[in-house]
């Protein structure tokens, strides 16, 4: 085994969940992900903690989806294992990133929609996600396995105090913010109120109310978007390849969308449900180990020079005690590349310019 697995199956129990001795923890273990899963095994047994391995496949769900008939029941027996947690460990790593990608998109809404009592649950857990780099992946990266190993790695086993220390500027001024405007080019100028949210920053712990290793982000929830935003960064939805998608949001909703390719996908996620057409997230990128777009949202949504926003559920962590954000079955995150002709301002300061924050040298006022 190469010993970056076991540093990788460290972070992810110790820095990541901070499991602890006596901890019930759910493991899913993609089909390509084995090797982190031994090690990830072997971490929480030296913990102390009480593991329940599950097994997770794109082929199986694609079988099984093609296969129902379509009227979908939450299932108890599932919501009872994640409710029952303290922890579920998510290991990706499949081995054909297109696998779903031939179910129908009202399947997908269906099944969505019966299984989010079910992600809830497992949101109320220290859930943590990341990948094992498996060959599907690199190739889906368009990356040799060995050159695609070394980007993972590079992004998973960093200093994640130091990053927390910096991103921690950003935080500050989310939280004592309340309108947010993006402007890029001529086809994204898009306000968004941010005013009594807060920012997460997300550190790769659930310390810091951070679920993704890698991670290096601060997030927020934002509200009553007005105006235009295109999205430059190619991504894959339900196996489904979606490049140049433009949103025009009227009174706080998508009023309109385009898509240069996979727009039915695009559509069938903004049909899931009322709360899909809302924004559920704001997100800065703000990891500059993570040099190179790879189509997986996990690694793509943190590379430095990046803004990205979600349709559809908001995070709990971002809101007021006891205020519900915008609810939805979905969450999909869209990113747009701000290294050029951008600016992110907020009330009406820059705060990053051409992907540059204002602490940071260079910086253009």
């Amino acid at each position: 085994m190469d010993p970056r697995v076991r540093d990788h199956a460290e972070v992810l129990v110790d820095w990541s969940a901070r499991v602890e001795a006596g901890d019930d923890v759910v493991v899913s273990v993609a089909e390509g992900a084995h090797e982190l899963a031994v090690a990830v095994a072997e971490r929480l047994g030296e913990r102390g903690a009480n593991v329940v391995t599950t097994y997770a496949s794109d082929e199986v769900a694609r079988a099984y989806l093609l296969a129902h008939e379509g009227t979908f029941e939450t299932g108890a027996h599932e919501l009872a294992l994640y409710e029952n947690a303290d922890s579920v460990l998510f290991l990706g790593g499949g081995r054909n990133t297109f696998a779903t990608a031939d179910v129908p998109g009202e399947t997908r809404q269906a099944s969505a929609r019966a299984s989010q009592p079910v992600r809830e649950a497992r949101m109320d857990t220290d859930w943590v996600s990341t990948v094992h780099p498996t060959r599907s992946l690199a190739q889906q990266a368009g990356m040799a396995h060995e050159e695609y190993r070394e980007f993972v790695y590079d992004a998973v086993l960093r200093d994640w105090e130091a990053l927390a220390d910096e991103m921690a500027n950003m935080k500050e001024i989310l939280d004592e913010g309340s309108e947010v405007r993006l402007v890029k080019g001529d086809a994204t100028d898009l306000t968004m109120s941010v005013e009594g949210r807060t920012a997460v920053n997300s550190a790769a712990s659930v310390a810091y109310d951070s679920h993704n290793l890698p991670s290096g982000e601060v997030f927020t929830a934002p509200y009553d978007p007005e105006g235009e935003v295109f999205f430059d960064v190619p991504m894959t939805i339900s196996g489904t390849r979606v490049r140049n998608v433009h949103l025009t949001f009227a009174d706080g909703d998508v009023a309109s969308f385009s898509a240069e390719s996979g727009e039915d996908a695009l559509a069938d996620v903004l049909d899931t449900d009322e709360g899909a057409r809302r924004l559920g997230e704001l997100g800065i990128g703000m990891n500059r180990g993570i040099d190179r777009f790879t189509d997986n949202i996990l690694f793509d949504e943190k590379m430095g020079d990046t803004v990205h926003l979600a349709v559809g559920r908001a995070y709990d962590a971002c809101l007021p005690e006891g205020e519900a954000g915008n609810d939805s079955a979905v969450h999909v995150d869209m990113i747009t590349d701000v290294s050029e002709d951008s600016r992110l301002e907020v009330d009406g300061d820059v705060v990053q310019r051409n992907g540059v924050f204002r602490w940071e040298d260079g910086f253009e006022g």
